[in-house]
């Protein structure tokens, strides 16, 4: 098996796994208490998790407060659906941000989604547009999870800022592959499993705690925005992914750029989504007219790649993102998204080549 899918998921490093092992002990072990309780058990298992806190912080800016969370979704979700106010957006977000449209517009407030460059950049005059003194929030994404291009967060951050409108990124495919720590945001959600750890924890960076209402009821943790018992077997891998990806962040963006590199020279009768060179470079999407990607993926089974996001998988829309760049129906039904990253080889990325353009040329 091949796996270029790394928009979806990444493969659990050693080192987190390690790091969750040690506080999944039985009766035995000595972190595996609720971090909540105030008992020894329960103040071990509370200072890992604020270790972990510590280690996902030190990728974000200086300063604010990091909130864990079961992911970016609900990160995300947390303020959208909880701030109340207008919201400015980009037809190329994730659908944990388009899909608070509904909500927010039965508060009775506006959810503006602008449009976006052929390339997949923000478009900033339309920004500029709409963003007023009345305006309160504006969301974007660091790097698009279907075609890997990247906002200018701080022309955006210029706009939002100049009207006092706080700016919300989605960093969950940027965290710990790109430095985020002079990052303009107000708020930033992330996830662990796109960065080797494990899934079902993420957090909300904020830069003022009292920017979010609370948006999970119960017992009162994470500074009252998000009650729920944390795990901090969870939180400790999280933390060690965190802390090894600015450990490799230079060595795992060298690795990239030069599988991309050869990737484009694999494909290079394909043609490229997105940005050439506003992007990340370990997310390839590509389209050849007439391709029937269905097909493709069924004959290629042991390449596992993707025909958009995971998340809208199953659907049968064509992808929401390649549509906002222009592309017709039968183009973005044309698109295949390869992902690689940290433990993916040059040898893996050229046998899967040989094996997606093998397929590929049957068809034409």
């Amino acid at each position: 098996m091949i796996y270029l899918d790394y928009q979806a998921t990444t493969p659990l490093a050693p080192e987190a796994r390690e790091a969750m092992i040690r506080h999944l002990d039985g009766p035995d072990g000595t972190t595996f208490g609720n971090p909540h309780s105030s008992h020894k058990l329960g103040r071990q298992a509370a200072a890992a998790v604020e270790a972990a806190r510590e280690r996902v912080a030190a990728l974000l800016p200086p300063g604010g407060t990091v909130i864990f969370t079961s992911g970016a979704t609900e990160a995300l979700n947390g303020v959208l659906r909880t701030v109340a106010c207008d919201v400015h957006t980009f037809a190329t977000e994730h659908s944990a941000v388009l899909d608070c449209r509904y909500p927010v517009g039965q508060e009775g407030y506006d959810f503006d989604i602008l449009p976006v460059s052929r390339e997949g950049l923000a478009d900033i005059d339309a920004l500029k547009g709409v963003v007023d003194d009345d305006s309160h929030l504006v969301a974007a994404m660091a790097v698009n999870n279907e075609i890997g291009t990247r906002h200018d967060l701080n022309a955006i951050a210029a706009v939002a800022h100049k009207h006092d409108a706080a700016l919300l990124v989605d960093a969950v495919q940027a965290f710990g592959r790109i430095d985020l720590t002079r990052c303009p945001a107000d708020m930033i959600a992330i996830s662990a499993h796109k960065i080797h750890g494990p899934k079902g924890i993420g957090a909300l960076w904020l830069r003022d705690r009292g920017s979010v209402e609370t948006f999970q009821y119960g017992g009162g943790q994470e500074a009252g925005l998000r009650s729920g018992t944390l795990s901090p077997a969870l939180c400790a891998g999280f933390g060690a992914a965190a802390a090894l990806a600015a450990e490799r962040m230079q060595e795992d963006a060298a690795h990239v750029d030069a599988l991309w590199a050869r990737a484009r020279e694999l494909f290079a009768d394909w043609t490229l989504n997105g940005s050439e060179t506003a992007r990340w470079r370990g997310n390839l999407n590509i389209r050849k007219d007439g391709l029937d990607v269905g097909r493709l993926m069924s004959e290629v089974r042991q390449v596992m790649f993707s025909a958009g996001s995971a998340c809208a998988s199953g659907s049968g829309r064509p992808s929401h993102v390649l549509k906002a760049i222009g592309l017709g129906d039968a183009e973005a039904k044309s698109s295949i998204r390869l992902g690689f990253g940290r433990y993916t080889t040059m040898e893996q990325l050229e046998e899967a080549a040989k094996l997606i353009n093998n397929a590929a040329s049957q068809q034409m």
